[in-house]
């Protein structure tokens, strides 16, 4: 399992979920806030100058940021470290046995990563939440809603497994992919929600023999695409498997059972 050591010059801050932190050294000081950046570098905002309305619309803002993420069941809050009197240095790590990735945002493009995708960031980097898929992401609850990050400066990512970038244009501009598989990919890339074939035999075949459920996610158009050789699905039903409790079912796919 990978992680990533950050090396942070003076003053110099990055943020992470709560969670991901692992060690830093002592001239780092530690901040759990409830509000991302903002884009000016971590610094919470002073309010516009608008007295009691400006720390209204402070609080109105954070709270909607709380909202979205709670909804995407993501951490309420993150944590900051800033480098104080000298060089720093911070280390992070994912959940899972897996890769890490460091993505360059230069403002021209932004990155859409799927859930508990998001590692650390540095402060110029912006985290929010982006919905997408349709009603077919709604309906099946796979790939709605999603990580988004934009502005300049580097965001890391983690995942299961191994990574693979892709670019659709380089396979006729479409493909199709487990929806559990898709870590990351640029803006740019139409994502959404499809199901398995029709409600006719080889539909429901593919759906309840097949392993993959009723879904598949289709990433279209010219950008890059990083993709995950191991699902947490697949991970938590071979550990199941292992200790004598296997709920994938005798068939998996629609099949599937998760134990509470």
């Amino acid at each position: 399992m990978q992680m990533a050591v950050v090396n942070l010059h003076p003053g110099q801050t990055v943020y992470c979920e709560a969670g991901k932190f692992l060690f830093k050294t002592t001239n780092v000081t530690m901040e759990t806030r409830l509000s991302g950046p903002s884009g000016n570098g971590g610094q919470q905002q002073s309010g516009g100058g608008g007295g009691m309305g400006g720390m209204l619309r402070q609080a109105m803002g954070t709270a909607m940021q709380v909202g979205q993420r709670m909804l995407a069941g993501e951490s309420l809050a993150f944590q900051y470290f800033t480098a104080q009197g000298g060089e720093g240095t911070v280390g992070f790590a994912g959940v899972l046995p897996g890769e890490m990735r460091a993505l360059e945002l230069n403002g021209t493009r932004a990155w859409f990563a799927e859930k508990d995708a998001f590692v650390a960031a540095e402060s110029t980097v912006e985290f929010g939440i982006a919905f997408q898929g349709g009603r077919t992401g709604m309906s099946g609850g796979e790939g709605f809603i999603l990580e988004k990050f934009t502005g300049h400066g580097t965001v890391i990512i983690a995942g299961a497994g191994n990574f693979i970038d892709l670019n659709p244009a380089d396979f006729g501009g479409r493909i199709e992919v487990d929806t559990g598989c898709v870590v990351a990919f640029e803006e740019g890339i139409q994502y959404g929600v499809q199901r398995i074939g029709g409600l006719n035999r080889q539909g429901l075949m593919n759906a309840v023999f097949g392993g993959e459920g009723l879904s598949l996610a289709t990433l279209e158009g010219n950008g890059r695409v990083i993709l995950q050789s191991l699902t947490i699905e697949s991970l938590a039903n071979a550990l199941k498997k292992a200790q004598g409790g296997d709920k994938q079912g005798p068939t998996g796919g629609l099949f599937s059972t998760h134990a509470g």
